[in-house]
């Protein structure tokens, strides 16, 4: 339908005034039916409707077919409005043209949203970087760094450009790039991609390619090329437009000719246009969206909630989807006696709580969250440093040392503690060989782990690792019983993907991937693929499978903008739910126009016997226009069954 398009055309004004056009015609509509001024015009106020609202239908119309050579729902009541005002027929065209343009403002009001996906995307990107240009290093436009330059990162600053690490430590956010839930320690000879975050000190790095090669510009590149690929949903009336022009116009000319009154051949016109047909999908789609919405999740368009009920395949991604995105302590093991698991614990967050690495913070919050939940702390005294430390010693750490990448250490009561990885215990003369075992348990399930060393012993190991959402597997066996496949696609390690995927009971995984390759993994799923995420990492996928869905609470500003839905409080189960709700949309759609054609056919057959005129005719057959209405607002009550 072109008609709001065409009548800021029409009008010269913008389209946000197709409102008030359509309350004008209404009441002129209301004034000529009821007879009220009768004579005190030299016209039906009737023309005002038809001119308003039917000059850009036809409008629209003439262009579709001249420039476009295409039949569309409008060039049908074009002829309807034509033949109407030919036989001074004012009440009939007017109505129908009224009808018709409420329609499309439904249309356009249930139409696709712009999304801003990309453009955040493109903000995301380093405007600025730190280039050694001489004999130190130099702000310059992000685009002006070339192969080969040596670029310097602060803590906290984005990463300009893909490169090599030349000189610091750090641990840096890849959540971005690979949607992996735990920082990653980076040194001297390590990649980092543009777009991940520095989450720790300064480092130096040289430029592998130009910015405008970077991982995150070939995102932006994808992401682009993803959105133009996916083609407008057509409207039902457009798709049969042109077999009605031609049944209508045979319909026309043989009441025409048996009965010799034109007049007949306009009522079948009148009766032919596809008023049911125009409210049926948008009636029922715009009911669907505020059932979504009620149930805390955002339909951007009607159709991308068409695109819902072809559904047969969902890909999710691992951190922040199936997970809560954030680390947590989940296994803690005592390796010495004397040691209890919260002795362990209490220790090791005594000294975390003073680090800035992601996972040290993680420690120290887990340890405040076990007291918590306890009540072991009154109000005013919680932390580490109060906890009960079993045969740990007790008192203020001293002498604290944080060893990027490594871990920290300090001194407890006079006592040298360290917590960090096994290669760090091993260059203070510390054994970790007793946390062998459970060093390899938890890291075959994609878990980090710490060991905590109290005077040279190895005397506890901890894990972590991500969380999965507690409704995870309660929807992924919805999405089952509506016949929908489920696979996992993420950045993260094969260990890490696999254990929340056999938790989560999906069998169907793939680990390791960039974001190119996810839309990869998205295409090669089929064509009818819905893709749930909620970082940056996932935006490229989300704007290119069949409809995207993000994660509103926790997702990122990109994921969210490029997405078809968003759950607004991050609730996995809302995933079947709308699949389902989809569908019972589409099945409404359907009876509506099952209706709408029956109550067509009696109009005709009422039409061309002479029982019905051009007014009574229109009346007559947008009872199939209320029923529409109607039967659509049941599903703002509906629930999945």
């Amino acid at each position: 339908m072109r008609a709001k398009e065409a009548l800021a055309g029409w009008l010269e004004i913008e389209p946000s005034a197709t409102i008030p056009c359509v309350v004008v015609s209404a009441v002129a509509l209301v004034v000529s039916l009821g007879g009220w001024g009768r004579g005190a015009l030299p016209f039906d106020v009737a023309l005002v409707a038809a001119v308003l609202c039917g000059g850009p239908i036809v409008v629209g119309a003439v262009r579709g077919l001249v420039t476009e050579h295409d039949v569309t729902a409008d060039v049908l009541v074009s002829l309807a409005l034509v033949a109407s005002l030919y036989a001074h027929e004012w009440f009939a065209a007017g109505e129908v043209a009224l009808i018709m343009q409420v329609g499309s403002m439904l249309e356009d009001h249930t139409a696709e949203r712009a999304r801003r996906g990309i453009e955040a995307l493109v903000r995301l990107t380093p405007q600025r970087a730190r280039v050694r240009r001489g004999g130190g290093f130099v702000e310059v436009d992000a685009g002006q760094v070339q192969a080969g330059d040596e670029v310097r990162v602060l803590a906290g600053e984005t990463v300009p450009v893909d490169g090599v690490v030349t000189e610091g430590t750090t641990a840096v956010d890849q959540s971005v790039m690979t949607g992996e839930s735990m920082p990653v320690d980076k040194a001297p000879g390590d990649e980092v991609a543009s777009g991940v975050v520095n989450q720790l000190g300064t480092f130096t790095m040289r430029a592998l390619r130009p910015c405008v090669d970077s991982s995150l510009a070939r995102m932006v590149r994808l992401a682009e090329e993803a959105d133009a690929s996916k083609a407008p949903v057509v409207g039902l009336a457009d798709r049969w437009a042109a077999a009605l022009v031609g049944v209508a116009l045979v319909c026309a000319l043989l009441a025409w000719g048996a009965s010799g009154q034109f007049v007949r051949a306009v009522t079948v016109l009148v009766v032919f246009c596809p008023c049911a047909f125009v409210l049926a999908t948008p009636t029922a789609v715009s009911a669907g969206i505020a059932n979504a919405t009620r149930r805390g999740a955002l339909v951007r368009s009607g159709a991308a909630l068409e695109r819902l009920a072809q559904v047969d395949h969902v890909a999710t991604d691992k951190t922040g989807t199936l997970t809560l995105g954030r680390p947590r302590v989940v296994a803690t093991e005592p390796l010495a006696p004397g040691f209890s698991a919260d002795g362990v614990l209490a220790l090791a967050a005594r000294l975390e709580e003073r680090s800035e690495h992601p996972l040290g913070r993680a420690v120290a919050a887990s340890w405040q969250a076990r007291v918590r939940r306890a009540g072991a702390f009154g109000e005013g005294d919680e932390g580490p440093s109060a906890a009960p430390s079993d045969g740990a010693p007790s008192g203020e750490p001293t002498d604290f040392e944080v060893l990027p990448g490594r871990g920290v250490a300090a001194r407890v009561g006079g006592r040298e503690v360290i917590v960090g990885t096994p290669s760090l215990l091993e260059a203070r003369s510390v054994d970790p060989a007793v946390s062998g075992p459970f060093v390899r348990e938890w890291s075959s399930r994609g878990a980090a782990t710490m060991l905590v060393a109290v005077g040279g012993t190895c005397v506890g190991a901890l894990a972590l690792s991500d969380e999965l959402r507690p409704e995870a597997a309660a929807s992924v066996a919805g999405l089952a019983s509506l016949g929908v496949g489920v696979t996992l696609l993420t950045g993260d390690s094969e260990a890490a993907a696999s254990d929340i995927a056999s938790r989560a009971h999906i069998t169907d995984v793939r680990a390791g991937l960039l974001p190119e390759e996810k839309l990869a993994g998205i295409r090669a799923l089929g064509r009818h693929v819905c893709m749930v995420g909620d970082g940056v990492n996932d935006a490229l996928a989300l704007k290119s499978a069949f409809v995207g869905v993000a994660m509103g609470g926790i997702g990122s500003d990109v994921a969210v903008e490029a997405a078809d839905v968003v759950l607004v409080r991050d609730d996995l189960s809302r995933v079947p739910y709308l699949i389902w709700l989809s569908r019972a949309v589409m099945r409404k759609v359907r009876q509506n126009i099952v209706f709408g054609l029956g109550i067509n056919l009696v109009a005709v057959a009422l039409s061309v016997t002479g029982v019905l005129t051009p007014v009574t005719a229109a009346l007559f057959h947008n009872c199939g226009s209320v029923f529409v209405v109607l039967n659509a607002a049941a599903l703002l009550r509906r629930r999945a069954d």
